[in-house]
């Protein structure tokens, strides 16, 4: 652990834009390892992305931002939020100005803004035309490319002499030509969308429309109001309750990002929980993710992710680049982003992947501290992904791909090396299967690249390889991705490659040499879901990255794609009988019980076929790497011609006990010859070991303000005690992120909790919790809960209760046996 500042500044090394130098009174979570580059060499943006790789020093929007008491803040966002407040009217704010020259002397007939009321609570006209009622802010939100009203007090009656221009100003030298500082006369036409309207004129009080561009920079703006009389110039000086928050609009046709349905609007944008999808493909297993992406202090943290990118402002209205900065900074390799990534199986020094129930708790840490935070793995790293999008205004949502192809030698085929006996080479195969990869897709057209690549784009935040030497991925249009487009920007040969290339196995011959004795043409990307609209079901969307399977479209792809690889004659050395047919399956099995894995052989041939048969099992982790193989059965089996025969292998759980690791999966590699024919059978089979759930129950009604208990249950499947258990509770407008700490929990044992929360917004809401012990993890559970508004308060939310409770010892209510 440091004591004082940091000193892996990353990519910053050469920029103004620093991280904290103040210590937070959390240490800082111990590294996972991984080299980090230093801040030489060229920018983010010179090897991320082209258009912006002309950055010099005359770009001041890139300076140093402002700082705050924790030397941290800007325009943008990052100072830290204001307090949460209720649904009164927040109120007016008023300034002494100043008139031109500066002096504050305010002179008789002068036109002085006294005040200005933005209608920012959340039940007024601003907030619920933009869909942004939810957020638990008290500024404007508001949608670009799509108008909102504000009320100016003024110190005497409008007058049609009168000039009134509105400004909003962003970054640290905001300049016109950027689009950081924007000029609004009212009453007069405006450049680039933005324009200003008189609606009402009431006495003192001027009632004006205003008009953003679609194309605004998204962020946080500094708002004020200049007046022009004959008697003088005044400006209303800054006033942080006049700030405005601006975002991305999928609801505004004119906004590229713009999304035709409302459903999915509701789903992919409003949505603040869903399901990821983990496990194997035979074997799906889900879990509730909390995005929160409303949750108070969480678009500050979304804000302050792209200020420590050090991205210019300038280029903060374009959703390709604002995408492909959150894939970069999500995790902290070579740019100290969010999240640690970790896949050793060592979660000491923070908290195991499997043990978060959602994104806030990250987001808000990292905001807290400026700290990267341990661990994550692809599935929290989607998480987060879909939290912050969302929050920026993209429509996103997180996809799940069974097995998910890592291929390391961009020859866009997965190739598994055998010695002579079809065992495999494990010190060869540097390409991987995952058991699952998760990543995101997000809706937006695509300018930058010809006409047909609209629609979803995948983004991937999880550090597997580097794009133009950064750990990013995307965005990458799924059509490209469909057709094997594998020249379109950005990414798409690896992508194409986890969803849709070839498994080839290859095996050495008594020269060294080595041949390719089988290829396996469905074996990656076999399934693609993500949530469906409007329910928790699953819903398939392999059609959308792939044709169907072993189709000309498909073959042409998969083949159009590796022409570009690094081994373009791959498919040349094919060609051998297969008469005989392979099977392999696992019986579906709970953690700590024993179970079976068998392969069923079937005879198509008119002959007699024997085949030697080799089976090999170990553990191994989702990402496909595995351990050393600790049961292996060989065995020679005779078929007549048409016949079937089965080849059994019981395991037993203190034979895999021993060896585990994350998700309990296993992977048993089955190789066989065929004596007569000479045919090489190959086939790698994946399966999970079943974790319990835990069962939450509401114990009363809901109601906003009012303290409500949920009663959690859960029952140890292992005969061994669970150590150090933690418990994590987590719900968008239920409860803010909590951590309890039980203790132990004996072997079989029946454990009761019970814990109280205060719901702050009304509507169906999701409580969802999670179990993690070193014995134990990937336990989750969830409970809707809907929230009834409190009594007269017109279904807005309050601040009461809902607070972040960290590292709390909570004493079990009951325990009992099995």
């Amino acid at each position: 652990m440091m004591d004082g500042p940091r000193s892996d500044v990353g990519r910053w090394g050469g920029n103004p834009l620093q991280p904290p130098t103040t210590p937070s009174p959390e240490p800082e979570p111990e590294p996972d390892g991984r080299s980090r580059r230093g801040g030489g060499g060229r920018s983010f943006w010179a090897r991320c992305c082209g258009c912006c790789s002309c950055r010099n020093a005359a770009d001041d929007d890139w300076g140093p931002e402002p700082s705050d008491s924790r030397g941290r803040g800007s325009s943008s966002g990052t100072r830290r939020p204001g307090s949460r407040g209720s649904d009164s009217r927040r109120p007016v704010s008023r300034g002494s100005g100043v008139n031109a020259a500066g002096d504050g002397t305010i002179r008789e007939g002068m036109l002085v803004v006294n005040g200005v009321d933005l209608l920012s609570s959340r039940s007024d006209q601003n907030r619920r035309e933009h869909h942004t009622d939810e957020y638990e802010y008290d500024e404007l939100i508001v949608r670009r490319g799509q108008p909102f009203h504000m009320l100016l007090l003024l110190s005497r009656t409008y007058e049609s002499s009168d000039h009134i221009t509105l400004e909003l100003l962003i970054g640290n030298n905001p300049e016109v030509g950027k689009g950081t500082h924007v000029i609004i006369p009212v009453g007069k036409g405006g450049s680039g969308g933005w324009k200003a309207q008189v609606v009402k004129a009431s006495g003192q009080n001027l009632n004006l429309r205003v008009h953003t561009s679609p194309n605004a920079i998204i962020g946080k703006f500094q708002f004020t109001v200049r007046t022009q009389s004959d008697a003088g110039e005044f400006q209303l000086p800054f006033d942080p309750r006049n700030e405005i928050y601006i975002l991305f609009n999928p609801w505004c046709p004119e906004d590229i990002v713009y999304v035709d349905h409302e459903d999915w609007r509701q789903e992919y944008v409003l949505n603040e929980s869903g399901r990821i999808y983990y496990g194997t493909e035979a074997q799906i297993g889900e879990r509730t993710w909390n995005y929160g992406q409303f949750d108070h202090g969480v678009l500050d943290a979304c804000l302050y992710i792209l200020d420590r990118r050090g991205m210019p402002y300038g280029g903060r209205g374009d959703p390709v680049s604002v995408s492909r900065v959150i894939s970069a900074m999500v995790n902290s390799l070579d740019d100290n982003g969010v999240l640690i990534g970790n896949w050793s199986g060592d979660y000491s020094r923070g908290t195991n992947p499997s043990a978060w129930v959602g994104s806030v708790e990250i987001l808000l840490s990292y905001l807290r501290t400026g700290y990267s935070v341990p661990y994550g793995q692809c599935w929290v790293f989607a998480g987060v992904t879909t939290t912050v999008l969302r929050c920026l205004g993209l429509a996103t949502r997180t996809v799940t791909n069974f097995n998910s192809a890592h291929d390391t030698d961009t020859s866009l085929t997965m190739d598994i090396y055998f010695d002579e006996n079809m065992k495999p080479l494990e010190h060869l195969n540097h390409d991987s299967v995952w058991n699952f990869h998760v990543w995101n897709d997000c809706w937006m057209k695509r300018p930058d690249l010809p006409s047909g690549f609209d629609g979803w784009q995948v983004v991937d935040a999880t550090p597997q390889e580097t794009s133009s030497g950064i750990f990013c991925c995307g965005p990458c249009s799924v059509e490209s991705i469909k057709n094997g487009l594998v020249y379109m920007k950005y990414d798409t040969p690896f992508i194409f490659a986890e969803v849709n290339s070839d498994k080839v196995y290859w095996q050495r011959q008594d020269d060294g040499s080595f041949k390719i004795v089988y290829v396996e043409e469905k074996a990656i990307g076999t399934l693609i879901v993500t949530k469906a609209i409007s329910s928790n079901m699953r819903e398939d969307i392999t059609y959308l990255y792939k044709h169907p399977e072993g189709s000309d479209a498909e073959r042409k792809a998969v083949e159009t794609a590796a022409a570009h690889g690094s081994k373009p004659n791959v498919y040349a050395n094919r060609g051998s009988a297969e008469d005989v047919a392979m099977q392999v399956e696992a019986q579906d099995a709970v953690m700590g019980q024993d179970l079976m894995v068998s392969v069923m052989l079937t005879n198509h041939s008119s002959s007699r076929r024997t085949v030697k048969l080799h089976l090999y099992l170990s553990v191994t982790f989702y990402t496909g790497v595995s351990g050393t193989i600790f049961k292996e059965t060989k065995k020679e089996v005779e078929l007549a011609p048409g016949a079937s025969d089965r080849v059994t292998m019981p395991v037993a759980y203190k034979e895999y006990r021993p060896h585990l690791v994350d998700q309990g999966a296993m992977l048993l590699n089955v190789s066989g010859h065929v004596k007569e024919s000479g045919q090489v059978l190959a086939k790698q089979h994946t399966f999970r070991l079943r974790t319990p759930d835990l069962s939450l129950t509401l114990l009363g009604a809901a109601v906003v303000g009012q303290e409500c208990e949920v009663q959690i249950v859960f029952k140890n499947p292992l005969p061994v005690t669970l150590t150090n258990v933690v418990f994590r509770l987590e719900g968008s407008g239920l409860q803010r992120p909590k951590i309890l700490n039980v203790g132990d929990i004996g072997g079989n044992e029946t454990v009761t909790l019970r814990q109280s929360f205060v719901p702050v917004r009304p509507g169906p809401r999701q409580l969802i919790a999670s179990l993690d012990s070193p014995q134990l993890s990937q336990v989750h559970g969830v409970i809707q809960v809907d929230v009834a508004p409190a009594p007269g308060d017109g279904g807005f939310f309050s601040d009461a209760g809902g607070d972040s409770h960290l590292g709390e010892t909570i004493p079990m209510a009951s325990r009992g046996g099995a």
